[in-house]
């Protein structure tokens, strides 16, 4: 079938007899224009079956109206939440998306190339490892930057997360006032900076009541692997009394490994906290005590501070710590 020849923004023009500028401002979406002339527009275009051409438009605005979405992961549950609600704010405000999933394991200065060439006009870093040296490759090329859920140590990048130490530090603390003493840590990415944060905090809060770890195993936030570490903390004799997770991803395989492969009765024979409180700890199945991070917040501030330094720049990164709140569920006991 011979492909029809393509609607033009000159035709829709003289269909709805305004100027070949007033149809290109109708489908900017920051631009001026009348209401009336815009519905004129909008008619002859909706006649025509006019769709106006975002690449040859970037040509001319020097903007795609595109930004990447960058994560190492799919499987924590935190991460597709915050991949949905980055996605509904940005499409709100005209934005193309591009996902790009990079295991940490990858190629991520190779993959950082591709990204850089797709001509993105913003890069939004949900948890994905970025060095300092990637992170001056980034700020260099004038492409606007905004981490979330991790930290790096250089001064020209916009981050947020939340307080990962001080909700480490409550499970440490609240672990050891309900009466527990041998207490495990479920670790993530030993490089994550989240990770490292809620180890200090958790061993911070054991310290407070005169403990130390029972032991600190890395789960990289996979649940194969936290499986497969909780089944060695309990190959070393009697086990943990408790165990912290560093996200409700692991805390959920130790909770099935506990109770359908080592036979433990949860809270009563070892007790549980994860971190995130993503919707299936409230599932009743799993009812799991948890450190909430306000994921709502956290994109809310991050597409905020990456559409403002898209449009206007910025003098300065920004860094924002939110609070978390401890969430009590049945996975663990109450405080004696």
């Amino acid at each position: 079938m011979k492909r029809k020849p393509a609607v033009t923004s000159r035709d829709v023009a003289l269909r709805a007899g305004v100027s070949q500028s007033a149809v290109s401002r109708c489908f900017s979406p920051e631009a001026s224009i009348s209401e009336k002339t815009r519905l004129k527009v909008l008619n002859a275009a909706r006649e025509l079956g006019y769709r106006p051409n975002s690449i040859a438009r970037s040509l001319i605005t020097r903007s795609s109206r595109t930004i990447a979405l960058v994560l190492s992961s799919l499987d924590n549950m935190f991460y597709p939440l915050a991949v949905e609600k980055a996605s509904q704010r940005f499409q709100a405000e005209g934005y193309h998306l591009l996902l790009f999933v990079v295991p940490e394991s990858d190629d991520f200065p190779g993959i950082m190339d591709s990204i850089l060439q797709s001509q993105v006009d913003g890069i939004l870093m949900l948890s994905a490892l970025l060095t300092s040296s990637l992170a001056r490759e980034c700020v260099d090329a004038g492409v606007p930057v905004v981490l979330l859920n991790r930290s790096v140590e250089f001064e020209g990048i916009s981050q947020v997360y939340s307080d990962n130490y001080h909700g480490g530090y409550w499970a440490g603390s609240y672990l050891a006032m309900s009466g527990h003493r041998d207490i495990a840590f479920v670790a993530g990415v030993e490089t994550s900076s989240t990770s490292r944060r809620r180890h200090e905090g958790f061993v911070d809060g054991l310290a407070a009541h005169g403990l130390v770890p029972y032991a600190v195993v890395h789960g990289n936030y996979d649940f194969d692997k936290a499986r497969h570490e909780t089944l060695a903390l309990f190959a070393r004799g009697q086990g943990p009394d408790a165990i912290f997770a560093a996200s409700d991803h692991m805390a959920v395989a130790v909770l099935e490994t506990l109770r359908h492969e080592l036979r433990r009765r949860v809270p009563e024979e070892v007790a549980v906290i994860g971190f995130d409180d993503t919707p299936v700890s409230a599932w009743p199945s799993y009812a799991l005590t948890t450190v909430r991070q306000p994921i709502d917040e956290m994109i809310e501030a991050a597409t905020s501070l990456l559409i403002e330094q898209i449009r206007h720049g910025a003098e300065a990164a920004d860094s924002q710590v939110l609070p978390v709140t401890p969430v009590l569920r049945h996975t663990t006991r109450r405080m004696e």
